[in-house]
């Protein structure tokens, strides 16, 4: 039974995440501020502290407290448009926030860090896909900036005072809790648009690509993590499958028979292709993402629809 502290643990992914570890037998502690978070979506069996990554000082109370021999790090700013416009914000929650984490985990000698990472806004405009985890690093965004710095201290820390830690490089996660009223995560968006009866806006032609993947298939990837030995630190979780925005809206369309039809508006700058490669993952952790975008799809639907019938 291991003690693990889960930044984030309110959010969408976070959550996920902290409900495995509980279902697993392990004792969770769940670190969120509650500004993305939802209160509802912590499990009861978990130990809650309403603290910011950015407040060192209650941090290190937290850490008193639970004495944590893992520490899995979801928390962070996840909007773009939001790092662009308030990047010192941005660098004060993803950089400074997860520094307060990693240093602290040292100190307590806690046995692996968890670190959760971007794997699109990491490496920006692929030179070839799908992306492998040697791809240069060129962000495109502060966020994807402020993502991959704590990658670095973690490489540092380990020289400095051997904290073992693994960092999951995310594709487009997708799945129940995802928020569908946020920047990102265009199925839920797609899927709380049209069972509103409202437009789905879909920039430009709709051919630019990403790689979805299930929640379930990211939770067994952070469970793995937990204590498999690898001799890689950095892994990518996706599918390896590009698919476009069109293709969402029309997979989705189809499963809630809806006859709503898409809003195309003038297309923002982003990367047009990407996905990731998962052979490493495959090879050093025993993990494929097994879930199908179709089941998948059908499976966020359904809990959806329930979230909509029950207020």
């Amino acid at each position: 039974m291991a003690r693990i502290i889960v930044t984030g643990g309110a959010g969408f992914i976070g959550s996920h995440v902290a409900d495995a570890y509980i279902k697993d037998k392990h004792k969770v502690a769940i670190i969120d501020n509650l500004k993305n978070g939802n209160k509802r979506n912590i499990n009861k069996k978990a130990k809650f502290y309403h603290v910011d990554i950015a407040n060192r000082k209650e941090l290190k109370e937290v850490f008193e407290d639970f004495k944590p021999n893992f520490v899995n790090h979801h928390a962070a700013n996840s909007m773009v448009r939001v790092s662009i416009e308030k990047p010192y914000y941005d660098a004060r929650i993803n950089i400074l926030g997860s520094l307060n984490i990693i240093n602290l985990s040292q100190e307590f000698k806690v046995k692996r860090f968890i670190y959760i990472n971007s794997g699109g806004a990491g490496y920006g405009k692929p030179e070839k896909i799908p992306v492998k985890e040697s791809h240069p690093i060129r962000p495109m965004s502060p966020y994807g900036a402020s993502k991959h710095a704590p990658e670095k201290y973690l490489y540092v820390f380990n020289y400095l005072g051997g904290l073992d830690w693994l960092s999951l490089r995310y594709a487009n996660i997708y799945g129940p809790r995802q928020d569908p009223n946020g920047e990102a995560g265009v199925v839920a968006i797609f899927i709380g648009k049209m069972l509103k009866n409202e437009k789905p806006k879909i920039f430009g032609k709709g051919d630019h690509t990403r790689d979805y993947t299930y929640i379930d298939d990211v939770i067994k990837a952070n469970t793995i993590a937990l204590t498999k030995k690898t001799k890689s630190k950095i892994f990518n979780i996706a599918t390896g499958i590009e698919t476009s925005v069109t293709q969402i809206y029309k997979m989705v369309k189809k499963e809630l028979s809806s006859k709503v039809k898409a809003l195309h508006t003038k297309e923002v700058p982003e990367v047009e292709r990407i996905s990731l490669d998962t052979s490493l993952a495959k090879k050093e952790l025993s993990w494929v993402a097994k879930t199908s975008l179709r089941n998948g799809i059908k499976k966020t639907i359904k809990h959806m629809k329930k979230e909509v019938e029950t207020p």
